[in-house]
This record gives C-alpha cells, structure tokens and sequence, in this order.
C-alpha cells in the first residue's frame, strides 16, 4: 500500500484498510480545515495504481479485511469508471468485505445521478460520512462549505433513496459567538431534515494557518467558551429529530463525550448536559482533547 501525505478516516472505521484512491479535496475550501493542505491540488489516483494497492493489500491482508474506507477527502468524486473497478477488485479479494464506505459532500451527492448511486451501492458501497458542520446558511457561506441547508438536504435525500446509509457530523462553535444560537437551532433542523442512521457533533479547533486562524486573529472570529458549545450542544439535542439515529460525541475535541439513541434517549442526554452545565458531570480536561 503507498500512502500520499497524512491520511484521514473516521473514528469508526479504525479497523478498516484505507485506500487512498484520490490525493486530497476536491473542494477543499472550507475555512478551519487544513487536513489537505499539504495537497493542495487534487487528482484522482490512476486506476492501475489503486488496483495493484488493493492486490497488495489482499495478499498481506486477505480475508482479515471485514472494511475498506476509500480516501482522500470526498473520494464519492471519484468518476463511475474508477469506483467500479474499486468495487469490482474489493469483492474479489476481500472475500469477508462487509462494507466498503467514504468521505463525501453535498456537491459530490448531487453532481452523481440516482442511477449512479444505486449502482454504488449494489456493487458495495453502503455508506458515506458526510459534514455539513452547521445548518445555518450564514455559517455555512462563512466557513465555506459550499452547498447550503436545501442543498445538504437534498443530497441526503439522494443518498437515502439509494440504499445508501449516511453519517452525518455537526460542529460545535462553528458559528462563532455571533451566530451560536442559530447555528445550534438550525444544525438540530438539518440533523432531522437529513435523517441519517450515524448523527456525531465534533467541537471545532481553531487551527493555526487557516483562513479561520487568521480571522480570529483579526478579532472577527470567537470561539464560544466551554459553557457557550455545551448550551449548543444542548440546543442541537432539543431540535435534532431524525427518524432513528445513532447520536455520538465521543471524538475527541469533545468536552462532554454522550451516546445514545435520537430521539429514544433525547432526555437522557439532555439530562447529562443540564448536569454539566450546573458543574455537578465531569468534562475531559484540556489536555485529553485533541483532533
């Protein structure tokens, strides 16, 4: 397997082989993130390049391989030509293969026709990790992320007719203090509107280097303190209601990690966070949080 810069997955696919079948982000414009910067210009790896990947990693791997995670950074961009031949080549050789998954975007949801999903997921790809990071249009232009409420809506819908599961992530703090209330409200309404079966928030780190870095540097960017993401958190949990989702804020940038069930345990983990604000539930020190 050749690797090309720093990799990323999602938490829950630790246990996956990684196929890096695009170098970087199609978009990547988004505002706090810097995870591509050191390939700053995508491409699509050639297909000769990822078929002797997957032969490589059958012969080291074989029948261990239950999950492969294709990368970069929205590697559902990808062109059908090469994703069939992904497909195609990971069920030959991966014969205990039970789901094959990726980063993706609105944009790339939207931009591949209905027909084309359903094909995907017939041949094994069964489900796509998806950030709008906020509901709030306003944020969204301001963080750059390139397709809106209706938009992320919309391709959500196209995913789920096409048999394809989702994961969905939200970001804590990404409206600033300014628009903490209504990124909060608004990202609880997209969370329902995109009924995913995965629901996650993350909290946003302020990574030095990124346009965001730099705006809050210049003062035009406060992140809320701890008090101010745990009433957004609280705000998302009132207003998320998607159908049946597991809901995680396990990741690590964190402060008050929660698991359960939307909206079965809705109370439950409101009732965690009410203890957190009143200080009597411990939150994850600083200098456990990380990325």
């Amino acid at each position: 397997m050749r690797y090309i810069g720093k990799l990323y997955r999602p938490p829950s696919e630790a246990d996956a082989y990684i196929l890096q079948a695009s170098i970087g982000c199609s978009w990547n414009h988004c505002t706090y993130c810097d995870m591509y910067q050191d390939k700053r210009v995508y491409r699509p790896r050639p297909v000769a390049e990822t078929r002797e990947d997957l032969a490589m990693a059958a012969s080291r791997f074989g029948s261990r391989v239950e999950k492969l995670f294709v990368a970069d950074g929205d590697a559902l961009v990808l062109p059908m030509d090469h994703w069939r031949v992904i497909l195609g080549d990971a069920q030959r050789h991966f014969p205990n293969l039970r789901r094959v998954s990726a980063y993706a975007t609105a944009r790339n949801l939207l931009e591949k026709s209905a027909e084309a999903l359903t094909e995907l997921r017939v041949a094994g790809l069964t489900r796509l990790y998806i950030g709008p990071e906020s509901g709030d249009d306003v944020t969204l232009r301001r963080i750059a992320k390139g397709a809106t409420f209706a938009e992320h809506a919309a391709a959500a819908a196209k995913a789920r007719a096409a048999g394809i599961e989702l994961s969905v992530i939200f970001l804590l703090g990404a409206g600033g203090v300014e628009r903490s209330a209504e990124h909060a409200a608004a990202s609880g309404a997209l969370a329902t509107a995109m009924d995913p079966a995965y629901l996650s928030a993350l909290t946003l780190t302020v990574v030095p280097g990124t346009p965001l870095a730099r705006l809050q540097d210049r003062g035009r960017f406060t992140l809320p303190d701890v008090r101010g993401l745990l009433v957004e958190l609280r705000d998302f949990l009132a207003v998320a209601s998607p159908t049946n989702a597991v809901f995680r804020t396990n990741h690590a940038s964190n402060y008050l990690p929660l698991a359960g069930d939307l909206p079965r345990d809705r109370e439950r983990m409101l009732h965690a966070l009410d203890g957190a604000l009143a200080g009597e539930v411990r939150l994850r020190p600083e200098w456990a949080r990380g990325l």
